[in-house]
């Protein structure tokens, strides 16, 4: 039995490298034969990587995260927790998105950005920078929920007042 150390905190578990791309990916997560883990990318715990996405660079998937579609991941970037991107999303740099964030459409994460909690990126957005997107969003949340959420960009909070 093959072992790898994610360094995680775990030590070294049972793992392979991927068919497509020879990146590591613990026995315990699940990456389609059709989704790309570049050489230096890891895919760990209980993840995901399906469709035709893209993990590479030193990019990291872990916990219980989901990568799907046409979404890529790569370069520093890390999604964690339960996070899920997927569609045309793009997370790059040293971008994480973690918690129970989702980006997905052709939004794009990247640079310092932190992308967590519930909060949700879609559409043509983009997040970057130092920027900060968080909350307790849920794709329920209404109108009057959203009133004073609040959400840091750049190193300056913003306090969402009117919904449109």
């Amino acid at each position: 039995m093959t072992k790898f150390d994610f360094n995680d905190g775990n030590g070294p578990v049972p793992a392979h490298q991927h068919s497509n791309g020879g990146g590591w990916v613990a026995d315990t997560a699940t990456v389609a034969d059709s989704a790309y883990v570049g050489p230096d990318a890891r895919v760990s715990g209980d993840a995901r990587v399906s469709g035709d996405a893209r993990v590479s660079g030193d990019a990291r998937v872990s916990g219980d995260a989901r990568v799907s579609g046409d979404a890529w991941v790569t370069g520093y970037a890390r999604v964690t927790g339960n996070a899920w991107v997927f569609g045309d999303a793009q997370v790059f740099g040293d971008a994480e998105v973690a918690g129970n964030a989702k980006v997905y459409g052709d939004a794009e994460v990247y640079g310092d950005a932190l992308v967590y909690g519930d909060a949700r990126v879609f559409g043509d957005a983009e997040v970057y920078g130092d920027a900060e997107v968080y909350g307790d969003l849920t794709e329920t949340t209404s109108k009057e929920e959203l009133d004073g959420q609040v959400m840091e960009i750049a190193g300056k909070k913003y306090k969402l007042v009117e919904i449109a």
